[in-house]
Order: C-alpha cells, then structure tokens, then sequence
C-alpha cells in the first residue's frame, strides 16, 4: 500500500493529551497481571466488609413493592434522587452535630454523583480553564492531580506537617501570587481534610477555620472555593472527632464539601455526592447534564433505604472496627520490621486506608527506581509511589516516600507484605 492511500492518523484533543499517562491505570494493570504480587498499593476496601445482607434486604424492600420497584429502576435526574438527597441531609446534620433545619443548605444544593470521583471531575470542569492554579497540600491525592492536568490547571503544591497544610505557607504563596500579577487565575484550594489520602493526615481543627478565613480574604477578584474532600470522614478508628471545614464557611457560599459511600459502604453502589454554594449547582448540573443526566438511580435509591433504616451506622461501626485492627497490624509489623533502620519513618493515622512511609532521601521510590524493581519484580510486593503525590514540578516534591494501604489485605498478607518490604529495602539500602 503506497503511503498516501494509508488511512490519516486521527487528530485528538489537547485534553487526551493533558490526561494521558495516568497513574492509576498502570497501577492497577500491574495488580491484575501479576496476582501473586502482594498489594500494598490499592486503595481498595476489604471484601469481607461488603454489606451483601444489608443490601439484600434493602432491596427486599424495594422490589416487594412494585410501584417503588419500577420508581427506582426508571431514569433519575440530573442532580439525583430527591428521596436521598433529604436523607443526606439528616446524615450530613448527624455528622455536623445539629439540626437538619440549621445546616443552612437545602436538598437542591446536593448534587448526587458516580462516587465522589465524578464530583471532582465535575468541579474541575466548571472552574478551570487552561493555566488556571488550583492550590493543593503536598503531598495530596494523586487522581485529583491528573483531573487537574485534565483541564489544563496549573497545579501548586503548598508545605504541610504532620498537622496538615500550613495556613502560613498559603497565605504566603497567595501573596506571591498577587505580587506576580496571576491572584487573579487561582481558583480553587483543594484539601482532603480527614485521614488525608496519601499521608493519613487530619487537618488540625484550628487550622481548619484559618483556611476557610484566608479563602474568603483572598476572594478579591472572584470567589476563592475550597473543595473539602471528605472521603474517609466516618473512617475514624481514635482521636479527635473534628469538625469539618465547611461548617466553618457560615454563609456556605465558599467550601465546596465532596463526600463518598464507596469507603464507608461500598464501592460497586458508586454514590458520591457534594453539598454546593448555590452558585455552582447550575454550572455542575449542566456539565453533568451533558455526561450521563443522572447516576444510577437505583443504586441511589438502594442507598436511601439504608440511611432511613437501622442499618447504615451498624455497618460502619463493623466496618471501622476491622479497619482499626488491620492498621495496627501494619503499624506493629512496620516496627518490628523496620526497629534499628536507620533513615526510616512513617506517620500513625488516625483513620482512613494509609500509612505514610518515608525512606533514606537518597533512596528514590518512583516506577523506574531500583527500590520499586526490587519490591515488586524480586520480593513481590507493591506500593504507591510518593512522588505521584506531588506536582511534578514542585519544589516541595519528594522521592523517598510510598504509601502504603491495609485496605484490602487480611492481617496475614499485612504483615507479609511489611516482610517483604522490609528485605527490598535492606537490600536497597546495602547496595
């Protein structure tokens, strides 16, 4: 075939482009072909936690009615099921500690999504154009990164310590902006405030309030929002029940509040949900509009009925209590492993799915590392890479650290997964 009768390559967006080269797909090509790997890297929920029984009986209830039946099996709307949405209201005032008639918002201002991925996306969407700056923690969740390079967002990665972001760094780096002439392009500070995906970190409860203050200080050529990522708020296992950031935004036009039950109950249900000022819920409604015009209405529906029931608190009581004794089996497998190694350090979360693991600074963690090689070629065990954490531009951006996940593993593969660990970076570290 002579080369100008070949079929013309197809001409893709900018957006393929910026999107390309995820990390999250590598990672979870490389759990499903190598199965006997154990994984310390998927953020995946324990099987046994599932709530089949709760869901069985749910359903029971649904479809012994057949009006109820085909209510929940016909098209929903946009922003998703009105019955759930009044049920978030009382779930969201139980967790605030205050009556349903003082949140402030009413059920039009919950919008219901694909899990709270999709409302990430969706945000992204409706406030960035290209070389816009969203203000994240370092280190942060590394999918919202890549929802960020999506759009064509500048992302800036702001200081943080073992309390969280530093109010003092963003307030800082807010001014430099403005002495650079580009305030005017940030849009967004975005924060996952409990049990942080990756380090395991809850934002201090102080700094909380500072956050939503320096927001609203800084709203000087539009409105600054801060998108409050609470995915693993009901993962708590001790400590400090703390209030959120959004309940420090009284007049609730500022903090965007994402929320998910794939954590707290189940991931294949898919429902996530965000409490909007009013102000975006049009913006957010029409991009999602154009994508689906509803998630599954079922599963919205299935998911009212276990918040109206005794079911739900039950099943999330159950569900911390086995993830509070498979952290502590890290976590004691951690110092029996790594007791005497030097350059070694790792944070004691309070809740959520991660542990934070931080090794010598000259020893890098990355995919193409010589430490990755050996924990997952030679001593078969895989974890997330820090620096995917980062911007890769940041000046705040580290190599030396992993996240680690007790999520889906039992107590046994835990404690194998550390052992293995453990001999690819004695063996990292003698060469």
């Amino acid at each position: 075939m002579s080369e100008s009768s070949q079929t013309p390559r197809p001409q893709f967006s900018q957006r393929t482009k910026w999107a390309k080269d995820q990390a999250i797909s590598f990672l979870m090509q490389q759990a499903v072909e190598n199965r006997d790997v154990i994984s310390l890297a998927a953020g995946l929920v324990d099987e046994s936690s599932l709530p089949v029984d709760e869901c069985l009986r749910t359903f029971d209830g649904i479809f012994s009615d057949a009006a109820k039946g085909r209510l929940a099996l016909q098209y929903g709307t946009t922003s998703g099921s009105e019955l759930l949405r009044e049920q978030l209201r009382i779930h969201l005032a139980r967790q605030e500690h205050c009556p349903v008639d003082q949140l402030g918002v009413d059920s039009r201002q919950f919008v219901l999504t694909t899990g709270s991925q999709q409302l990430l996306a969706l945000v992204g969407d409706a406030l960035f154009d290209p070389g816009d700056i969203c203000l994240v923690a370092a280190p942060t969740y590394f999918v919202f990164l890549g929802v960020l390079n999506g759009v064509g967002a500048r992302t800036i990665a702001i200081e943080t310590d073992e309390q969280g972001i530093k109010p003092e760094a963003l307030e800082a780096e807010l001014a430099r902006l403005e002495s650079v002439g580009e305030l005017h392009r940030v849009k967004l500070i975005y924060l996952v405030s409990y049990y942080e995906n990756p380090s395991g970190v809850s934002l201090e409860t102080s700094r909380r309030r500072e956050i939503v203050a320096i927001a609203h200080r800084w709203s000087k050529h539009h409105r600054l929002f801060v998108l409050e990522d609470a995915a693993y708020r009901e993962l708590r296992y001790d400590g400090e029940d703390r209030p959120s950031l959004w309940g420090f935004d009284e007049g609730r036009e500022t903090v965007i509040l994402a929320q998910t039950f794939s954590k707290s109950f189940s991931p294949g249900v898919r429902v996530g949900y965000g409490v909007l000022p009013r102000e975006l819920v049009g913006p957010v409604c029409d991009l999602k509009g154009n994508t689906d015009f509803g998630s599954a209405n079922l599963n919205q529906h299935l998911l009212a009925g276990v918040l109206s029931s005794n079911r739900y608190v039950p099943h999330v009581e159950q569900v911390c209590a086995a993830y509070r004794k498979k952290r502590d089996v890290m976590l004691q497998a951690l110092e029996r492993e790594f007791q005497g190694t030097s350059g070694v350090s790792w944070l004691r979360p309070e809740g959520g799915l991660y542990v934070w693991l931080s090794l010598p600074k000259e020893i890098g963690c990355g995919f193409e590392s010589e430490m990755f090689q050996l924990a997952a070629k030679s001593h078969r065990v895989m974890y997330v890479p820090g620096e995917l954490c980062y911007p890769t531009d940041s000046p705040c951006r580290r190599t030396n650290q992993m996240r680690l996940s007790f999520g889906v593993q039992d107590a046994a593969g835990i404690d194998e997964g550390i052992k293995r660990l453990a001999a690819a970076v004695r063996e990292r570290t003698a060469s």
